[in-house]
């Protein structure tokens, strides 16, 4: 298993499909410099690491400023993706406790689940997060901080699950059947 960036056209794609939706910090994108911005932030992505040894967690960073208002979510395309999960793990997505506990800041479907085969998704497996704000306050955050946490997790099937289907794209796909 590993993080690796999604590719430039994905990650830019991502950002146009959600552009409008994304809570940007007022001066960071303007149309006219879109490109050149998305092409800074994406060669200033910062891969998930642990912060200590004993974190379970990799820490996600955000790849640009957001500001969420209170009572508002925001979709985050973080520009990675996790390649060669094995089968019988998952990588669940959680918000970084300080952030919950202090902000009132969670994950919309409160735990992310990212299958071992979204990877091969028709989004190249883009890992993307979408945090709404319960707190009292608006929300900012900044550049390049830790906003989430992903933890593996092994998981089980019964004796006789026999699913053959595989994905056929990216959020939601698994309940749709490959053409």
């Amino acid at each position: 298993m590993r993080f690796e960036k999604v590719s430039l056209k994905q990650f830019e794609q991502s950002l146009k499909k959600y552009y409008t939706s994304i809570g940007f910090d007022d001066n960071q994108y303007d149309y006219k410099s879109f490109e050149n911005s998305v092409k800074k932030d994406y060669d200033n992505i910062i891969l998930p690491k642990r912060s200590t040894k004993g974190s379970a967690g990799y820490d996600f960073y955000i790849p640009f400023g957001v500001h969420i208002r209170v009572g508002e979510s925001q979709l985050i395309p973080t520009g990675i993706r996790c390649v060669d999960m094995p089968e019988n793990i998952v990588l669940k997505i959680y918000p970084r406790s300080g952030l919950g506990a202090k902000k009132g800041l969670v994950l919309r479907n409160t735990v992310g689940i990212i299958d071992s085969d979204y990877a091969q998704s028709d989004n190249e497996g883009h890992i993307m997060i979408k945090l709404v704000n319960y707190g009292i306050e608006p929300v900012v955050l900044t550049k390049g901080s830790a906003f989430c946490q992903g933890i593996f997790s092994q998981y089980f099937t019964v004796d006789d699950d026999n699913v053959e289907k595989e994905r056929n794209g990216g959020f939601g796909s698994t309940d749709k059947e490959k053409k």
